[in-house]
């Protein structure tokens, strides 16, 4: 069987985003499987037997099972279209490398100190902290969610001791960004981007709370740079769909505060209130669509719900 488009997703939170998925495909007359643990197995099987294929495929399983790798490599041997392709997405969710391709962009970034992985150099000597300030952010190379992050550090022994969690990873050692304050809120933007288009949020660092940034207010504070900087970004990581924060500092700079996300969170704010806003993860869905719409020639397939239970 033939689908336009397959969609593995393993996070029980992902499923109202599946069913919009879903939805913007029924709209597009185009067929959706999705790949989920409990079909998994026989799904592989399938692929594996030449029984299933797909036209495009959207991953946001493979990071966190390795289970999923079949379709990723089935995508990449058969040159199908793949958001967020694995080996790009890899690479951009290293900080340390995407620390460096942001410089060396023009974009501003926090001062940072890199260290190299404590398996590589485990007796490393200390290094001088007075440029970070009275305290500092500590961050390995990779994951995302705040694991492994350590904020408001002030010691070495701290970073010794966080080296340690994850041995073989980099670390980066941060200055901490004071926002400005615009009409009493925190200049401080989460911006998701997608298929070209950026959806800027004013990001409550405390409660995490996405609030939409207006035309009005980008007009009336001046924010139009973020647009500009999103685009650097998406020309540097290459990928269709991530999330990227953005302070605008005391001093009047746009600095990138916290680099590439992906896969990044999109459950809706109707239903979490630290969740993306309902319209911005509709976009989404309706966007990644209009892509695969484009591309292929449709299948005679129904669409495929499968609900996580």
């Amino acid at each position: 069987m033939i689908y336009d488009l397959c969609f593995a997703w393993n996070w029980e939170y992902d499923s109202d985003f599946a069913q919009l998925f879903e939805n913007a495909c029924r709209n597009k007359g185009l067929s959706l499987l999705q790949i989920i643990p409990d079909n998994l197995e026989s799904m592989v099987q399938a692929l594996t037997s030449d029984q299933l294929r797909f036209q495009a495929f959207l991953d946001r399983a493979s990071d966190s099972d390795e289970r999923f790798l079949p379709f990723v490599q089935w995508a990449k041997e058969n040159a199908i279209h793949r958001f967020n392709r694995f080996r790009i997405a890899r690479r951009a969710s290293n900080k340390v490398i995407s620390h460096y391709q942001l410089i060396q962009a023009s974009l501003h970034t926090p001062y940072t100190i890199i260290l190299p992985a404590f398996h590589d150099y485990p007796d490393l000597s200390p290094f001088d902290l007075v440029s970070l300030g009275t305290s500092f952010t500590i961050k390995p190379a990779h994951g995302g969610g705040g694991l492994g992050v350590i904020t408001a550090a002030t010691s070495w022994e701290q970073v010794l001791m966080a080296r340690q969690e994850y041995p073989d990873d980099q670390y980066l050692l941060q200055a901490q960004v004071t926002s400005a304050i615009l009409d009493g809120r925190e200049a401080w933007f989460r911006v998701i981007y997608c298929e070209g288009i950026a959806y800027p949020c004013w990001w409550n660092t405390h409660t995490h709370i996405y609030t939409p940034l207006t035309t009005d207010e980008m007009d009336r504070y001046h924010l139009h740079p973020i647009t500009n900087i999103m685009t650097s970004i998406e020309n540097i990581c290459e990928l269709d769909l991530f999330s990227t924060e953005i302070a605008l500092t005391l001093d009047g700079l746009f600095m990138v505060v916290d680099y590439v996300n992906d896969p990044i969170d999109l459950r809706l704010q109707s239903k979490a209130t630290d969740g993306v806003p309902d319209q911005i993860v509709s976009h989404i869905a309706e966007s990644l669509v209009e892509r695969v719409s484009a591309m292929v020639i449709p299948t005679k397939n129904f669409s495929q719900a499968i609900v996580m239970p």
